[in-house]
């Protein structure tokens, strides 16, 4: 703390936001897209036509039969209902809690697997956003470990820059290269701030059981369902007899669920299906509203017994089911989820313009060599930065461009994501610091403006034949493409800093030592100054 609190503020801020940028950027980027990720599972979807109606019940029974022979001895079976948005019956089953988890998606008209092209779509740009393609409890420790740094670079950050709100309403890229970005970091932070402030502390309230466990372990002795059930997130579970049973039909108790409650019901739950105690569980859509709770209810599943449901959850559990329904924004309407969309891209903005700050706040003197560190932070950069764009516009190409009867296809999509971007992180490596800024953004851009034009060749659905049902993705696909032209256009006209603008000092405040003092003589100040520090004296005394 020696100079001073807030210089000490600038400097955690800086290095926080170093740190864990790379992988916030990347966790921005793709959590901003998931707010429209049921459109995009529908576009890496094309042939299945959503907008019908289907009976609950009977898919239900159609799910449970597929589940009946492909996996009888699991010990939990997860039955996802068809939607009007998502027209397909999505089964999960696991014969342990610690996994593997086994997927399949049938046919609602006849329960065999659909002949729809195998893609992870949407949900893996959503599980990657808080998992980072992980095993799930080590990417959801990464990702809240820099969730919460990056609630100490906001807080550092309003602290450093006094004049924030001033320097908003300022953007002076021709003043200084460190300047113009400078403002960039200011204007794409300061203007979304209430929202980066929210998406941070609600990111980490979502699994703050995972992060702090030890309240629940000593209430609760380490039953942790017994928590879940008090707290009404759950009904009771019931466990194994350990004696076979069987199972009734799930039609009718889809229609008793769907009789007493109002809210579309999205799933069916079988807990121990093979066992004489198995549980049914009707999962439905959480009402409209902050609070992010199903209602549910649990039957019996040799006699179709209820058993029990959800009641009305208490003030805390409302509470803790709100910060989750706020970082979701499930409850929101289109120009909601628009705008929290856009304060999404002003977050990876910021997180952007901040790593590259970074550097040109640093750049070396004409004279000097760059240090290994300070080449291996800007390559870091251009393959973070620019590098993951690349890898989404190969996703979303790959989804088109790969067989369809291929082995393994929904994972090839996600291998040419991390290969695309893989590729572009070593070229920043090996090529000069501006080609390589240029080059990637270039590829970027080409890559998501061919997305459309790809896609109408190979599906044959484009507005031109009357099929506008892909008209919004691929119009924010050309948009992205040409806002990424622009970038590497810049990026190709940059020039390099002048000599002495490395030498402007970050936010915060400067040591007392480069302060001018009214109590120094004129004669102590540099030539150039001497006439404005004797008047400044005079003006004091």
């Amino acid at each position: 703390m020696r100079q001073g609190f807030r210089q000490s503020m600038a400097w955690l801020h800086t290095w926080s936001g170093l740190v864990v940028g790379w992988v916030l950027f990347a966790v921005f980027v793709t959590g901003t897209a998931t707010y429209y990720r049921t459109e995009i599972t529908d576009w890496m979807r094309p042939e299945l036509r959503t907008g019908a109606t289907f009976d609950a019940g009977r898919a239900a029974d159609l799910g449970a039969d597929y589940l009946k022979a492909k996996a009888p001895d699991a010990v939990g079976w997860f039955i996802g209902l068809p939607q009007p948005d998502k027209p397909v019956i999505e089964v999960h089953w696991w014969k342990d809690l610690a996994g593997p988890f086994h997927h399949a998606l049938l046919d609602p008209a006849t329960g065999a697997p659909t002949t729809a092209r195998a893609t992870h779509g949407g949900d893996f740009l959503y599980r990657f956003h808080f998992e980072l393609n992980l095993p799930p409890l080590w990417g959801r420790w990464i990702v809240g470990i820099c969730a919460m740094i990056l609630l100490v670079s906001l807080v550092s950050g309003i602290i450093t820059h006094r004049r924030i709100f001033a320097d908003f309403f300022t953007f002076r890229r021709n003043r200084s290269h460190q300047r113009g970005w400078l403002d960039a970091h200011n204007v794409t932070g300061v203007l979304a701030l209430p929202f980066h402030l929210m998406i941070a502390y609600t990111g980490i309230v979502t699994f703050a059981l995972m992060y702090m466990p030890w309240g629940v372990t000593a209430a609760y002795k380490g039953d942790e369902i017994r928590f879940y059930v008090e707290a009404q997130l759950m009904p009771e579970v019931r466990a194994p007899a350990g004696k076979p049973g069987g199972l009734v039909s799930l039609a009718p108790l889809v229609a008793q669920a769907q009789g007493r409650v109002s809210e579309t019901l999205e799933h069916v739950a079988v807990h121990n299906p093979g066992d004489a105690a198995a549980t049914i569980v009707a999962i439905f859509e959480e009402p409209h509203g902050l609070a992010h709770l199903h209602p549910q209810i649990a039957f019996d599943g040799a006699s179709g017994a209820e058993l029990g449901a959800t009641a009305i959850a208490k003030p805390a559990t409302q509470i803790s089911a709100s910060f989750v329904g706020l970082h979701e924004a499930h409850f929101a309407g289109p120009a909601l989820k628009a705008l929290f969309f856009l304060c999404g891209v002003m977050g990876a903005a910021t997180i952007a313009t901040g790593l590259v700050l970074w550097t040109v706040a640093r750049l070396p003197k004409p004279a000097e060599r760059p240090g290994l560190g300070y080449r291996l932070v800007r390559a870091l950069n251009v393959g973070s930065v620019a590098g993951l764009p690349v890898g989404l516009a190969a996703y979303f190409l790959a989804n088109r461009l790969l067989p369809l009867g291929i082995e393994g296809r929904a994972d090839l999509e996600v291998r040419v994501f991390f290969g695309a971007w893989a590729c572009i992180a070593v070229a920043a490596l090996l090529r000069p610091h501006l080609a390589a800024w240029r080059e990637a953004f270039g590829l970027a851009s080409l890559l998501f403006l061919a997305v459309p034009a790809v896609s109408a060749l190979t599906t044959g659905h484009h507005p031109f034949d009357g099929e506008a049902r892909f008209l919004g993705f691929d119009a924010a696909m050309l948009a992205t493409g040409l806002l990424l032209a622009v970038a590497a256009y810049q990026a190709g006209r940059d020039r390099a800093p002048r000599r002495g603008e490395a030498a402007e000092p970050l936010p915060g405040p400067r040591p007392a030592a480069h302060r001018p003092s009214a109590a120094l003589p004129p004669t102590a100040l540099p030539p150039k100054r001497a006439a404005s520090g004797a008047e400044e004296v005079r003006r004091r005394a």
